[in-house]
């Protein structure tokens, strides 16, 4: 079986590599992995450095948008797991073209090449941001599309597209749906590791507006394992949700990081709050749970530990990555 994983070097895919690799998988224990990365400023060859030298893995540089590249790989490819795409609502705001020509034209030209190859499945690694906000409840996988951010519509875009590839033409389809993410090799732009990284130098964090946007929280090793399930057992044209089950608001976790480095509130500025930010996600787990298994491991006060003690073993491997933000 060869299973050709885009975006594989970034922070989510990456982990799917090193533990399908790994033989956490069973369904793809043997499987050959060819990881196909343009290696933007989110995606590091250094994020595969533990199986670098497996012999099952191929590393390509490459764009998702270039037609003949996607289409040679795609050939005797049995499953697709699409992870590529910009994903920093911030940075969308600011300029959104890369955002709808990654994930947008991006997820076309694999939609399609995928369709001529007849690819047996395909996985898109989408998010709940498509659905908006929403003030009380969970969103199901029936929910209406409500984006809010250039980021999310970008998302949302590639997410239809992905079912019409499925309704027009028979492409064997899964659509995931993720809540926030946290774990080892998050780029430090993000939430936690910007926390993070910023607390262990004595640097303050910021917070945006009152703090009480409220998210879903998902340690990178439970969304994989909910997406290896839904490779495996999904059924195509299907929508699958894999939550985490910690709701916080910002606030209530900012305090958590304060607590675990022994700081107090003197360490957070406020900071005026970002435009459409939405209030509150969440997703409802019932379909995935009842259809493929799948239930949250990865507690989250120990999954918080061990993702800030992962930060301060490889500064080796942050530090240069956010002074190139700067």
């Amino acid at each position: 079986m060869r299973i050709l994983v885009t975006g594989g070097a970034g922070f989510i895919g990456s982990h799917f590599v090193r533990e399908t690799l790994g033989g956490r998988y069973p369904a793809y224990a043997r499987a050959e992995v060819v990881v196909l990365d343009k290696l933007t400023y989110a995606g590091s060859e250094t994020n595969l450095a533990a199986v670098a030298d497996d012999p099952r893995m191929r590393f390509v540089r490459g764009d998702i948008r270039d037609g003949p590249l996607v289409a040679e790989l795609m050939r005797g490819t049995d499953l697709v797991v699409h992870f590529a795409a910009e994903s920093h609502v911030d940075r969308s705001i600011a300029g959104s073209a890369e955002f709808v020509l990654t994930n947008v034209v991006g997820t076309h030209t694999l939609l399609q090449a995928a369709t001529d190859a007849s690819v047996p499945k395909f996985v898109h690694v989408s998010t709940d941001e498509v659905y908006g906000s929403i003030d009380s409840g969970s969103w199901t996988e029936e929910e209406p599309l409500r984006p809010n951010s250039p980021y999310s519509a970008s998302k949302a875009s590639s997410d239809l597209l992905a079912r019409s590839y499925h309704r027009t033409h028979g492409l064997p389809v899964c659509v995931t749906r993720c809540s926030n993410n946290y774990g080892p090799h998050q780029f430090p732009e993000k939430f936690v590791p910007l926390f993070v990284t910023n607390l262990m130098d004595g640097l303050s964090v910021p917070l945006y507006g009152d703090g009480g946007n409220v998210r879903d929280w998902l340690h990178v090793d439970d969304h994989c394992r909910g997406i290896a399930l839904v490779a495996e057992g999904g059924e195509p044209g299907e929508v699958y949700n894999i939550g985490g089950g910690t709701e916080l608001t910002n606030r209530a976790f900012v305090t958590r990081l304060l607590d675990a480095f022994g700081l107090d509130e003197s360490m957070v500025d406020r900071v005026p709050d970002r435009k459409g930010h939405d209030r509150r996600y969440s997703v409802n787990i019932e379909k995935i749970a009842g259809q493929l298994g799948y239930a949250p491991l990865v507690p989250f006060d120990e999954g918080l530990e061990s993702t800030i003690q992962w930060y301060a073993d490889n500064r080796g491997w942050w530090e240069p990555l956010k002074k190139s933000l700067k």
